[in-house]
C-alpha cells in the first residue's frame, strides 16, 4: 500500500486524514515504549489509535516503515544545541554526543529502527534518505563555512557505522558517544 505519512507536506492531506497521522504515531510511539519493538505491530497501534488496521496501513506501509516514521520524527523535533567549541573536532564531537545521548534516551525506539533501517521496504529506503539528510546536516554546520563534502560524508558513515555496532549490542549508546570521540578526532587530524 501506498504511504503518505513522511509526504505529508507534498501530498496536502487535509485536517481529517493529518490527524489521523498524528493519532497514529502519538500511539506508536507509547506502544513502542510499552511493549517495546518487538511486540509492537502495526495492527496494535491502530488499535491504541481508535482506526481500523486498514486505515493503519494506508498510512503505514509496515513495522518497519513506523520504525523509521518515529525515528526521523524523533531527529527533526530533537533540539540539538548549537554546535560549540572552539574547533570543528569539539563541535563535531558534540553533535555525536548529542546523538548517542538522544539515542540512548529512547532505546526502545533505537531498537526498533536498527534492524527497520537495514529492511528493503521502499518506504523505508526513502526515508533512509531523509535520516542520513539530518545526520549530514548537523555535521555540515558544526563543521562551519564550506565543508569538505568527502569529510562530511565520511563522518556521516562513521556515524552510521557506529549507529549499527551499537544497535547489535556491541556498545551501548552511551559508550558511542564516547568512541566517536576518537574517530571524529581521527577524520578531522588535518581538516581544522
Amino acid at each position: 500500500m501506498s504511504s503518505q505519512v513522511s509526504s505529508l507536506p507534498r501530498r496536502g492531506l487535509n485536517a481529517r486524514r493529518a490527524e489521523t497521522v498524528e493519532r497514529l504515531l502519538a500511539a506508536a510511539d507509547l506502544e513502542l515504549r510499552e511493549v517495546g519493538p518487538e511486540a509492537l505491530t502495526v495492527r496494535t497501534v491502530a488499535l491504541r489509535a481508535g482506526v481500523s488496521a486498514a486505515t493503519a496501513y494506508t498510512y503505514l506501509a509496515s513495522k518497519n516503515h513506523l520504525f523509521a516514521e518515529l525515528f526521523l520524527r524523533h531527529l527533526q523535533s530533537d533540539v540539538a544545541p548549537t554546535p560549540a567549541g572552539a574547533d570543528p573536532v569539539a563541535r563535531v564531537q558534540a553533535v555525536t554526543r548529542h546523538l548517542a545521548a538522544s539515542l540512548a534516551a529512547s532505546p526502545e525506539l533505537a531498537a526498533g529502527v536498527t534492524s527497520a533501517l537495514l529492511g528493503s521496504d521502499p518506504e523505508v529506503a526513502r526515508l533512509r534518505l531523509r535520516i542520513g539528510a539530518e545526520y549530514v546536516d548537523r555535521f555540515a554546520e558544526a563543521l562551519g563555512e564550506r565543508p569538505d563534502p568527502a569529510v562530511v560524508e565520511t563522518l556521516a558513515l562513521a556515524f552510521s557505522g557506529a549507529l549499527l555496532q551499537a544497535g547489535m549490542g556491541l556498545m551501548t549508546y552511551t559508550e558511542m558517544g564516547a568512541r566517536l570521540d576518537v574517530v571524529v578526532a581521527t577524520i578531522l587530524r588535518g581538516n581544522p
